[in-house]
């Protein structure tokens, strides 16, 4: 028994150190957050002086005030100048941009991560939930390797190995133990980041459920009901209004809901996990157009996406890459491993 437990615990301390898990995912979890809230920052352009400007109407004292219980910070409270909240502005577009195409991803991470907590916390009543995720997402890919696949790193990477520019390790035993210590760090990092990013999507679709039937109203299907009745939250009246006459639907939804978030966690480790997901995207899609939360439904979506296999995003990439081939250059490569025939000079006619 005491071998087998140590037989155990070395081959998680050797899966933890020296092979970095759901590179892909992590991949789909940068582009997804970092499309999001640039897509959020080009969407509030018009009114960036409203919400997070010196012309906002929760004033620099105000969140001051608000720092000093929360112990929030704000690199767009450096400054009160007009200038200085458009060149935050315009170096938050930019960074989030280079986030999103993985151009020195290390580095564009933490200045992400800053990012999206300065205007979280500038103005933290200005959003609809969703950015209170994407703050903890945003912390969380500063410690994962998110920038291995399908990013300009990883572009830049194969290009120098196909040139043959990636040489062993030079500068004798010293600079390899380092290089081999700087590796096991990094990968020890990125899984336990992946770990967390889990856990917390876990823990939030766990509570949830567990909040949600502790009283009637999902039961009766009272919550539902204030959803597709309160104003604040129909952007579309006509189909909250034909949907809310369907009573039957109504209990269905409640219910289905309530089970697949408490489910959610004892479903990971099977093939359950897949009609799960399936389910949880039509609710936040439905959430999305119903009741008018892209950001908050965006941001769920992308978590979900942590969850589905390497395997299933390879087969996307190379299906990605058929059909760019098949609508892009078809004829214009010969297929890879064969080569051309060579046509024998002919003798000229005498």
């Amino acid at each position: 028994m005491p071998q087998r437990v140590f037989d155990r615990v070395h081959a998680f301390l050797v899966f933890l150190t020296e092979r970095p898990v759901s590179l892909y995912a992590a991949a789909v979890l940068r582009i997804g957050y970092g499309l999001l809230y640039l897509a959020f920052l080009l969407r509030e352009f018009p009114h960036r002086d409203e919400m997070w400007g010196p012309g906002s109407p929760w004033t620099p004292e105000l969140a001051r005030q608000m720092f000093d219980q929360s112990e929030w910070a704000s690199v767009l409270m450096l400054s009160d100048s007009l200038v200085y909240f458009e060149v935050c502005y315009a170096m938050a577009l930019v960074t989030c941009a280079l986030f999103l195409l993985g151009w020195r991803t290390r580095a564009m991470s933490v200045l992400f991560a800053i990012v999206v907590v300065s205007f979280h916390a500038k103005a933290i009543y200005m959003a609809d939930g969703g950015d209170n995720l994407m703050v903890l997402m945003a912390v969380y890919l500063v410690f994962t390797a998110c920038g291995r696949r399908w990013s300009l790193d990883a572009r830049r990477v194969r290009l120098q190995a196909s040139a043959g520019k990636t040489a062993g390790p030079r500068g004798g035993d010293l600079r390899h133990h380092l290089g081999d210590a700087r590796t096991i760090l990094t990968t020890v990092l990125h899984n336990c980041g992946m770990f967390v990013i889990a856990a917390q999507v876990c823990f939030l679709y766990g509570c949830a459920g567990l909040y949600k039937i502790q009283g009637s109203k999902w039961g009766d299907g009272t919550a539902l009901h204030y959803v597709l009745n309160i104003d604040l939250f129909r952007p579309w009246p006509e189909l909250s209004q034909v949907i809310a006459g369907h009573h039957v639907l109504i209990a269905v939804v409640g219910y289905l809901t309530v089970l697949v978030q408490v489910a959610f966690p004892f479903v990971l480790f099977s093939r359950l996990k897949y009609p799960v997901l399936v389910l949880l995207l039509g609710m936040h899609v439905n959430i999305a157009v119903l009741m008018g939360l892209p950001l908050f439904s965006g941001a769920m979506i992308v978590a979900d996406a942590a969850f589905l296999p390497d395997r299933f995003y390879r087969a996307l990439g190379r299906l990605w890459r058929r059909t760019f081939q098949r609508t892009g250059g078809t004829g214009a490569e010969a297929p890879v491993g064969r080569v051309p025939a060579a046509v024998p000079p002919q003798p000229s006619p005498k």
